[in-house]
Protein backbone atom coordinates (compact mmCIF):
# COMPACT_ATOMS: atom_id res chain seq x y z
CA UNK A 1 0.00 0.00 0.00
CA UNK A 2 2.85 2.38 0.70
CA UNK A 3 3.64 2.34 -3.02
CA UNK A 4 0.25 3.67 -4.06
CA UNK A 5 1.26 7.32 -3.94
CA UNK A 6 4.75 6.85 -5.41
CA UNK A 7 3.49 7.89 -8.83
CA UNK A 8 2.56 11.42 -7.71
CA UNK A 9 5.90 12.81 -8.83
CA UNK A 10 5.57 10.94 -12.11
CA UNK A 11 2.13 12.23 -13.03
CA UNK A 12 2.79 14.06 -16.27
CA UNK A 13 -0.80 15.12 -16.90
CA UNK A 14 -0.28 14.17 -20.53
CA UNK A 15 -2.26 16.85 -22.20
CA UNK A 16 -2.33 17.26 -25.95
CA UNK A 17 -5.23 19.54 -26.80
CA UNK A 18 -5.98 20.03 -30.47
CA UNK A 19 -7.99 23.21 -31.04
CA UNK A 20 -9.40 24.64 -34.24
CA UNK A 21 -6.91 27.09 -35.67
CA UNK A 22 -8.34 30.59 -35.88
CA UNK A 23 -7.52 30.75 -39.57
CA UNK A 24 -9.71 27.73 -40.20
CA UNK A 25 -12.74 29.48 -38.72
CA UNK A 26 -12.49 32.63 -40.81
CA UNK A 27 -14.13 31.20 -43.93
CA UNK A 28 -11.41 31.91 -46.50
CA UNK A 29 -12.71 32.40 -50.04
CA UNK A 30 -11.81 29.79 -52.67
CA UNK A 31 -9.29 30.92 -55.29
CA UNK A 32 -9.07 29.95 -58.94
CA UNK A 33 -5.32 29.33 -59.32
CA UNK A 34 -2.97 26.79 -57.84
CA UNK A 35 -0.56 29.55 -56.95
CA UNK A 36 -3.22 31.21 -54.85
CA UNK A 37 -4.10 27.86 -53.29
CA UNK A 38 -0.50 27.27 -52.24
CA UNK A 39 -0.25 30.82 -50.91
CA UNK A 40 -3.40 30.26 -48.88
CA UNK A 41 -2.04 27.02 -47.40
CA UNK A 42 1.23 28.73 -46.53
CA UNK A 43 -0.69 31.54 -44.88
CA UNK A 44 -2.66 29.11 -42.77
CA UNK A 45 0.51 27.32 -41.73
CA UNK A 46 2.15 30.53 -40.56
CA UNK A 47 -0.92 31.32 -38.46
CA UNK A 48 -0.72 28.08 -36.52
CA UNK A 49 0.00 28.71 -32.85
CA UNK A 50 1.61 25.99 -30.74
CA UNK A 51 2.22 26.52 -27.03
CA UNK A 52 3.22 24.34 -24.11
CA UNK A 53 2.73 23.89 -20.37
CA UNK A 54 5.31 22.70 -17.85
CA UNK A 55 3.48 19.78 -16.25
CA UNK A 56 5.92 19.67 -13.31
CA UNK A 57 4.92 23.20 -12.34
CA UNK A 58 1.27 22.41 -12.99
CA UNK A 59 1.28 19.47 -10.57
CA UNK A 60 3.11 21.53 -7.93
CA UNK A 61 1.00 24.70 -8.12
CA UNK A 62 -2.49 23.67 -9.19
CA UNK A 63 -4.46 23.83 -5.93
CA UNK A 64 -6.99 21.18 -7.00
CA UNK A 65 -4.19 18.72 -7.70
CA UNK A 66 -2.53 19.54 -4.35
CA UNK A 67 -5.80 19.05 -2.46
CA UNK A 68 -6.41 15.70 -4.13
CA UNK A 69 -2.88 14.56 -3.32
CA UNK A 70 -3.29 15.53 0.34
CA UNK A 71 -6.69 13.79 0.48
CA UNK A 72 -5.27 10.55 -0.92
CA UNK A 73 -2.22 10.69 1.33
CA UNK A 74 -4.54 11.04 4.33
CA UNK A 75 -6.52 7.98 3.23
CA UNK A 76 -3.34 5.94 2.83
CA UNK A 77 -2.07 6.93 6.27
CA UNK A 78 -5.39 6.04 7.90
CA UNK A 79 -5.55 2.66 6.16
CA UNK A 80 -1.94 1.93 7.10
CA UNK A 81 -2.61 2.90 10.72
CA UNK A 82 -5.67 0.63 10.91
CA UNK A 83 -3.79 -2.31 9.39
CA UNK A 84 -0.80 -1.73 11.62
CA UNK A 85 -3.03 -1.74 14.71
CA UNK A 86 -4.68 -5.00 13.64
CA UNK A 87 -1.32 -6.50 12.75
CA UNK A 88 0.14 -5.68 16.15
CA UNK A 89 -2.87 -7.22 17.88
CA UNK A 90 -2.37 -10.36 15.79
CA UNK A 91 1.32 -10.52 16.71
CA UNK A 92 0.39 -10.32 20.40
CA UNK A 93 -1.99 -13.24 19.96
CA UNK A 94 0.75 -15.24 18.23
CA UNK A 95 3.24 -14.44 21.01
CA UNK A 96 0.68 -15.39 23.65
CA UNK A 97 0.03 -18.71 21.93
CA UNK A 98 3.74 -19.45 21.65
CA UNK A 99 4.14 -18.94 25.40
CA UNK A 100 1.23 -21.23 26.25
CA UNK A 101 1.60 -23.85 23.52
CA UNK A 102 3.68 -26.21 25.64
CA UNK A 103 0.98 -26.44 28.31
CA UNK A 104 -1.94 -26.76 25.91
CA UNK A 105 -3.58 -29.98 24.80
CA UNK A 106 -3.12 -31.10 21.20
CA UNK A 107 -6.72 -30.25 20.33
CA UNK A 108 -6.41 -26.76 21.86
CA UNK A 109 -3.17 -26.13 19.96
CA UNK A 110 -4.80 -27.17 16.70
CA UNK A 111 -7.85 -25.00 17.29
CA UNK A 112 -5.71 -21.99 18.23
CA UNK A 113 -3.44 -22.42 15.20
CA UNK A 114 -6.44 -22.65 12.88
CA UNK A 115 -7.90 -19.49 14.41
CA UNK A 116 -4.59 -17.64 14.00
CA UNK A 117 -4.32 -18.83 10.39
CA UNK A 118 -7.80 -17.46 9.66
CA UNK A 119 -6.88 -14.11 11.21
CA UNK A 120 -3.70 -13.97 9.17
CA UNK A 121 -5.67 -14.59 5.98
CA UNK A 122 -8.17 -11.92 7.02
CA UNK A 123 -5.38 -9.40 7.52
CA UNK A 124 -4.08 -10.18 4.03
CA UNK A 125 -7.54 -9.62 2.53
CA UNK A 126 -7.95 -6.35 4.43
CA UNK A 127 -4.63 -5.12 3.05
CA UNK A 128 -5.58 -6.06 -0.50
CA UNK A 129 -9.04 -4.53 -0.22
CA UNK A 130 -7.68 -1.28 1.22
CA UNK A 131 -5.05 -1.05 -1.51
CA UNK A 132 -7.62 -1.71 -4.24
CA UNK A 133 -10.03 0.87 -2.81
CA UNK A 134 -7.34 3.55 -2.61
CA UNK A 135 -6.08 2.73 -6.11
CA UNK A 136 -9.64 3.16 -7.42
CA UNK A 137 -10.03 6.45 -5.56
CA UNK A 138 -6.70 7.60 -6.97
CA UNK A 139 -7.73 6.78 -10.54
CA UNK A 140 -11.08 8.55 -10.13
CA UNK A 141 -9.65 11.66 -8.49
CA UNK A 142 -6.84 12.12 -11.00
CA UNK A 143 -9.24 11.58 -13.87
CA UNK A 144 -11.29 14.46 -12.45
CA UNK A 145 -8.16 16.63 -12.26
CA UNK A 146 -7.27 15.71 -15.83
CA UNK A 147 -10.77 16.57 -17.03
CA UNK A 148 -10.75 19.94 -15.28
CA UNK A 149 -7.47 20.85 -16.99
CA UNK A 150 -8.43 19.65 -20.45
CA UNK A 151 -11.84 21.33 -20.32
CA UNK A 152 -10.23 24.64 -19.40
CA UNK A 153 -7.53 24.28 -22.07
CA UNK A 154 -10.11 23.62 -24.77
CA UNK A 155 -11.71 27.00 -24.00
CA UNK A 156 -8.36 28.73 -23.53
CA UNK A 157 -7.03 27.39 -26.83
CA UNK A 158 -10.16 28.45 -28.70
CA UNK A 159 -10.07 31.94 -27.17
CA UNK A 160 -6.41 32.45 -28.07
CA UNK A 161 -6.30 30.65 -31.43
CA UNK A 162 -3.90 27.92 -30.25
CA UNK A 163 -3.65 24.99 -32.64
CA UNK A 164 -1.84 22.72 -30.20
CA UNK A 165 -1.15 22.74 -26.46
CA UNK A 166 1.70 20.43 -25.45
CA UNK A 167 3.24 19.50 -22.11
CA UNK A 168 6.87 19.53 -21.09
CA UNK A 169 8.33 17.67 -18.10
CA UNK A 170 11.90 17.07 -17.00
CA UNK A 171 10.89 13.67 -15.64
CA UNK A 172 9.29 12.70 -18.97
CA UNK A 173 11.01 14.79 -21.65
CA UNK A 174 9.01 13.85 -24.74
CA UNK A 175 9.66 17.43 -25.85
CA UNK A 176 13.43 17.91 -25.90
CA UNK A 177 13.41 21.67 -26.45
CA UNK A 178 10.79 24.39 -26.30
CA UNK A 179 11.21 28.13 -26.67
CA UNK A 180 10.23 29.79 -23.39
CA UNK A 181 8.25 32.39 -25.38
CA UNK A 182 5.76 29.60 -26.17
CA UNK A 183 5.17 28.68 -22.52
CA UNK A 184 1.77 29.52 -21.00
CA UNK A 185 2.16 27.62 -17.72
CA UNK A 186 1.76 30.49 -15.28
CA UNK A 187 -1.30 32.01 -16.93
CA UNK A 188 -2.97 28.60 -17.08
CA UNK A 189 -2.18 27.81 -13.44
CA UNK A 190 -3.51 31.21 -12.33
CA UNK A 191 -6.71 30.71 -14.29
CA UNK A 192 -7.19 27.12 -13.10
CA UNK A 193 -6.68 28.11 -9.47
CA UNK A 194 -9.12 30.98 -9.83
CA UNK A 195 -11.68 28.65 -11.38
CA UNK A 196 -11.10 26.00 -8.69
CA UNK A 197 -11.48 28.57 -5.92
CA UNK A 198 -15.00 29.36 -7.12
CA UNK A 199 -15.95 25.68 -7.26
CA UNK A 200 -14.14 24.41 -4.15
CA UNK A 201 -16.47 23.32 -1.31
CA UNK A 202 -16.41 25.68 1.65
CA UNK A 203 -16.23 22.89 4.20
CA UNK A 204 -12.78 21.68 5.21
CA UNK A 205 -11.73 18.06 5.45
Amino acid sequence: MNKLLSNFAKVALGLIIVASASSCNQGTKPTSTKANDSTSVGSQQTEEKIVYINSDSLSEKYEYFKDIRAKLESKVKKAQSDLQSKGQAFQREVADYQQKAATMSASDRQATEEKLARKQDELGRLDQNASSAIAQDEATEFNNVYNSITEYLKKHAADNGYTLVLTYSKSNPTVLFADSKLEITNEVIDALNKEYKTKKPTEKK
